[in-house]
């Protein structure tokens, strides 16, 4: 069984391209107690901040 973070819990999350399509909350973190789920466009400027949580996701370049 995978281990599911907290919802909702950080302030800022750094996320990759692996991670896209991003949603807040996470896919690794329980819907049942966070916000509804949303999608976020971060490859527009490289960061968006969710409009429920307040979180901010920072899209981070992957090491080549």
């Amino acid at each position: 069984m995978t281990e599911q973070r907290p919802a909702c819990t950080e302030q800022v999350y750094q996320v990759t391209h692996k991670d896209l399509p991003l949603s807040c909350p996470l896919p690794d973190m329980p819907a049942w107690n966070a916000h509804p789920r949303v999608y976020l466009p971060v490859e527009d400027k490289g960061e968006v901040r969710c409009p429920y949580c307040g979180a901010l996701f920072v899209l981070k370049d992957e090491a080549s």
